[in-house]
């Protein structure tokens, strides 16, 4: 295999036209540049140079080398002003993984503020819902994700960077002639008798908030029907068919049919987190974007 470092010598030397030359160029002794392009026609299996007077010009193997160093020599250029494109977080591609209702309320104005500072870097940004987007993290297919997590992630996803954003109250959502509806917070075991409309039916973090805030207020809650999605929850809670819990994000627009009011005793909460690959953490874009997620939520 011929030496990358050593055809860049036999570059200098043909370039210079000398091998004393090329070795004041390149900080060398002549007798180390000669020992390298020795080496080299070693490894080719042909002369390289020939000597012409007190120079020396290349054969035609060794002009087939030194164009080819030349190009070498340009894609590394090329690589590192790549690498220092990434490192200034100037270019380059970001993957970000998002589920539905935080690409509705929280990606657009982020995405926003990130690109007036990075207009140079492509954003691949693809809704992961139902699924989980941390998992497109840690499989090597997304940069960043925004994902709704449980302490258990953090043992599944070890390798990947999780960090908290906000933590998400869900509301009740009740028929606007239902019996609570005067009330403007209500004890969550309040709803214990009622019949529930599922607004997260997948299995998940969003449903495990669900049941363990009703666990801890002394029941199970009687799912009678299924919605694929919180309008659709709304609804079949407006048409009388039961109550239902929905979290603040999926609450942008409410329903005329149905009241929304504030729960306690305890609040069902899910916890909203960002996720970074390994090899993401830290680098200008990804810190960028995770600042403008920050300022998107943080307290007004």
């Amino acid at each position: 295999m011929l030496d990358v470092r050593r055809m860049q010598v036999l570059r200098a030397v043909v370039t210079t036209g000398s091998i004393t030359a090329a070795a004041t160029n390149l900080g060398y002794t002549p007798s180390a540049v000669s020992q390298q392009i020795t080496a080299l026609e070693r490894q080719a299996g042909l002369a390289l140079l020939e000597r012409v007077g007190r120079g020396v010009r290349p054969t035609h193997a060794g002009r087939v080398l030194t164009e080819h160093a030349a190009r070498i020599a340009d894609r590394i250029t090329e690589a590192e002003t790549a690498i220092a494109d990434l490192r200034e977080g100037r270019a380059g591609r970001l993957r970000v993984r998002y589920f539905s209702t935080a690409g509705a309320a929280l990606l657009p104005p982020a995405v926003a503020a990130f690109r007036a500072e990075h207009p140079d870097v492509r954003l691949e940004l693809r809704l992961v819902d139902p699924g989980d987007p941390i998992a497109e993290v840690a499989e090597g297919r997304a940069d960043v994700a925004l994902a709704v997590v449980t302490r258990l992630d953090h043992d599944r996803y070890p390798d990947v960077h999780l960090e908290p954003l906000f933590d998400e109250p869900y509301a009740a959502v009740l028929p606007a002639g239902h019996p609570l509806a005067d009330r403007e917070v209500l004890d969550l075991a309040e709803l214990a008798g009622e019949r529930w409309v599922d607004s997260v039916p997948e299995p998940g973090a969003c449903k495990d908030a669900v049941l363990a805030a009703c666990a801890a207020a002394g029941f199970t809650p009687d799912f009678v029907v299924d919605a694929a999605d919180f309008p659709t929850a709304q609804g079949f809670v407006a048409a009388g068919l039961g109550v239902s819990v929905i979290p603040d994000l999926g609450l942008g627009v409410v329903n005329p049919g149905v009241v929304v009011r504030r729960l306690r005793h305890p609040e069902p909460t899910r916890t909203v987190c960002t996720a970074v690959r390994p090899g993401a953490v830290g680098t200008p874009a990804v810190a960028s974007l995770l600042d403008a997620l920050r300022a998107v939520v943080a307290p007004s």
